[in-house]
């Protein structure tokens, strides 16, 4: 340990102690949160099933900043280096075309054993993994619609890959003893008004329907349903709406996906939580940083992020509340992109956790507004970076901005080279 870092723990822990905050106690429960930190960050969500595949679905990376990883094994790399720097243990959320198999599957034919190299990889690291089916980039999508295509076929095609996913979901958790979240989130949508709203959102639900007939061992998988408000080639009618999956997770007993970056701009996931909270069985959240649009930027620790670590410290909501991050920037070093984003996510929920959470209340119950507001804006000056510079070196990980200069080291002997 530091003595500085010690140091000035010691002092912070002693002005937090004023107002009963045990952070010894915050630290500890903070180290048993999982964040699910996304693959696809590493390799500008291309994959390995289809690698050569433009991408579709409204999804857009930007940049080409060197060192993308272009094999399972260079991600697993550039993983482990960002988990090297990030406080903690954590998840990995896998997209299905990141399946690592030489065999050439489609993903309506993938299976638990095309993900075992995966699966073995975080037993060794002691990560959990959570899972999505991958309902995009595919010559079966290029028209914009999957499980709501008015073709039965293609519709057959996509049921399938979703329930071989939930499958692989079911497998993943019980192989790790971590619950896998299953996510789905399905692109389809209409770039101009259409005639018809109510047909498409039927061929959904029919399709949901089928795709979560087989119940499954929820100590092992846990599905999720996930929203968006538009995208691009989807600006004006999207079948999987807030509204369509709030119902149908509610009604289905799934986690309701709230990703940051699907509502439109002057909404804010912070502000749903609570209300979700009272009727949804779960939560599972995707933190993004939208600018203009669902573009996904690196999570940096914005009034909005903090809200949401508010929430769920303030709320109760950690237990019922699945964190995944997912954002891709291929302008800067990919590697730096996940540890600051996943770093940050931590400091939010660190910074909700030090508030005055029960004066807070107290003062509001009793109308006393004048108390709230006086203690919310002294608490933004509280020493909550010396308390988040010893939880790191305690956690063995960087302090402060000196993960950086190993993640240049990585650049320079690692991502430097590939491709050369």
């Amino acid at each position: 340990m530091q003595e500085k870092v010690l140091r000035n723990y010691e002092a912070a822990k002693e002005q937090y102690a004023r107002h009963g905050i045990d952070v010894d106690q915050i630290l500890s429960r903070l180290g048993e949160i999982k964040i699910s930190m996304h693959c696809w960050q590493g390799d500008d969500v291309r994959g390995f099933l289809n690698k050569d595949q433009a991408l579709t679905g409204g999804i857009s990376v930007t940049g080409n900043y060197p060192g993308a990883a272009s094999t399972p094994e260079q991600l697993r790399a550039d993983l482990e280096k960002a988990f090297s720097l990030i406080p903690g243990k954590h998840k990995v959320n896998l997209h299905a075309i990141y399946a690592d198999t030489d065999e050439k599957v489609e993903l309506d034919r993938i299976e638990p054993k095309h993900f075992q190299k995966w699966v073995d990889w975080a037993k060794e690291q002691g990560l959990g993994m959570d899972f999505n089916p991958t309902c995009f980039s595919h010559e079966k999508s290029k028209d914009g619609f999957t499980l709501s295509h008015p073709d039965p076929e293609i519709r057959r095609f996509w049921i399938d890959h979703c329930k071989a996913s939930r499958k692989i979901g079911a497998y993943i958790g019980e192989q790790l003893g971590q619950t896998c979240v299953t996510n789905v989130w399905v692109p389809d949508g209409f770039k101009d008004v259409p005639a018809d709203r109510m047909a498409p959102r039927q061929r959904l639900k029919d399709s949901l329907d089928e795709v979560f007939a087989e119940p499954l061992n929820p100590a092992h998988n846990l599905d999720a349903v996930e929203s968006k408000l538009f995208g691009l080639g989807s600006e004006a009618y999207v079948v999987g709406s807030h509204e369509f999956y709030m119902g149908y997770g509610i009604q289905n007993n799934k986690l309701i996906c709230l990703d940051a970056g699907h509502f439109h701009p002057t909404e804010v996931i912070s502000n749903k939580l609570s209300s979700l909270a009272l009727f949804a069985d779960g939560i599972l959240l995707h933190v993004s940083r939208p600018m203009r649009w669902d573009s996904d930027h690196v999570v940096t620790l914005d009034d909005e992020l903090i809200d949401i670590g508010r929430e769920l410290v303030r709320g109760d909501l950690l237990d019922k509340t699945h964190i995944g991050l997912d954002f891709f920037d291929a302008s800067i070093n990919r590697v730096a992109a996940w540890v600051i984003g996943t770093r940050n996510t931590i400091k939010a929920l660190l910074r909700g956790m030090l508030d005055p959470i029960e004066a807070l209340k107290k003062a509001e119950l009793e109308g006393d507004y004048t108390t709230r507001l006086a203690l919310t804006e002294e608490f933004k000056s509280y020493p909550f970076g010396a308390v988040w510079d010893y939880y790191c070196d305690k956690m063995g990980v960087p302090v402060r901005e000196d993960w950086l200069a190993e993640v240049k080291t990585y650049e320079n002997e690692v991502l430097l080279k590939r491709g050369v």
